[in-house]
């Protein structure tokens, strides 16, 4: 099913897990699958790494486990950036292949080790080329704060809708721990014409070095309730576990009160993260 039917009906609970870097460890990944498997997802989004096809290969062998064998709805997801149109093509030759209809379309990091290529410069790119002779659900990322390369909000705000116009049918927003920002964004979407579900990608807390890598990556702030946990609980794993649930638990009922469309979980791979958060707010979806 097409993940943007799913949101027509109702609100929708989605996690984000990522294939394991080696092609024998795809055997493993099952104990996390039944984890994630036994909280009812709507869809499960899984990563792709830039550069080579085996990255593509664990990205579709893994998504074709949670279509086929856990009866889930994978979103495959696809940068485009090192690849050619023919590359291109044979991945969404395969994906058809295989029953997948949603990509989660992105144009991908530049990586030194895989020099870019010249034929799609921006996701929107790869979903106006796809959608010419394929019938994929398209999904398309967002950044509350702006994307680390944009001039700016009006600069992002119209980026986004180019992505929408191509036909994306669904946003996946970059984490943030400042909701207030998402809303601010979200309002900032409307006004811009971008009428599809724009949903907010929250991830759970539960490692201080990690959190600071990936907000440098994607330069999400810091506000100051979440600054204090961090700062007081960094050197004691279990006490960040617990305040990092703590944190992400009121995020996301905050989200769900104002009337947000749905919720995507970044779960590192840790079942345990989801598990938990999923009963935290089994009552409340």
């Amino acid at each position: 099913m097409k993940v943007s039917q799913v949101y027509r009906k109702k609100r929708c609970l989605s996690f984000e897990i990522f294939p394991p870097k080696k092609d024998a460890e795809l055997e493993n990944i099952d104990e996390t699958l039944e984890i994630l498997a036994d909280l009812h997802p709507d869809f499960i989004s899984v990563t792709f790494g830039a550069g080579g096809s085996s990255n593509c290969n664990r990205t579709i062998a893994l998504a074709k486990k949670i279509k086929y064998e856990y009866g889930i709805e994978p979103v495959v997801h696809l940068t485009c950036l090192h690849y050619d149109r023919k590359e291109i093509d044979g991945f969404a030759e395969v994906l058809k292949a295989e029953g997948i209809e949603n990509i989660l379309a992105l144009r991908g990091d530049a990586n030194p080790n895989a020099p870019a290529k010249n034929d799609f410069s921006h996701s929107s790119d790869l979903i106006s080329y796809l959608k010419k002779d394929n019938d994929f659900c398209f999904l398309g990322a967002c950044y509350p704060e702006c994307h680390p390369e944009s001039a700016g909000v009006v600069s992002d705000i119209r980026s986004l809708r180019k992505k929408v116009d191509a036909g994306a049918e669904v946003l996946l927003s970059q984490l943030f721990f400042d909701n207030e920002r998402f809303y601010r964004f979200h309002e900032e979407c409307r006004i811009g014409g971008i009428d599809v579900p724009v949903i907010p990608g929250v991830m759970p807390v539960i490692n201080a070095a990690q959190i600071r890598r990936m907000v440098t990556l994607c330069h999400a702030s810091f506000p100051e309730r979440f600054r204090k946990i961090i700062s007081r609980y960094e050197d004691k794993k279990d006490a960040l576990f617990d305040a990092g649930m703590s944190y992400c638990l009121s995020q996301i009922i905050d989200l769900l009160v104002n009337d947000i469309r749905g919720i995507h979980l970044y779960t590192m791979n840790n079942p345990l993260v989801a598990r938990r958060i999923c009963e935290g707010i089994r009552n409340i979806v």
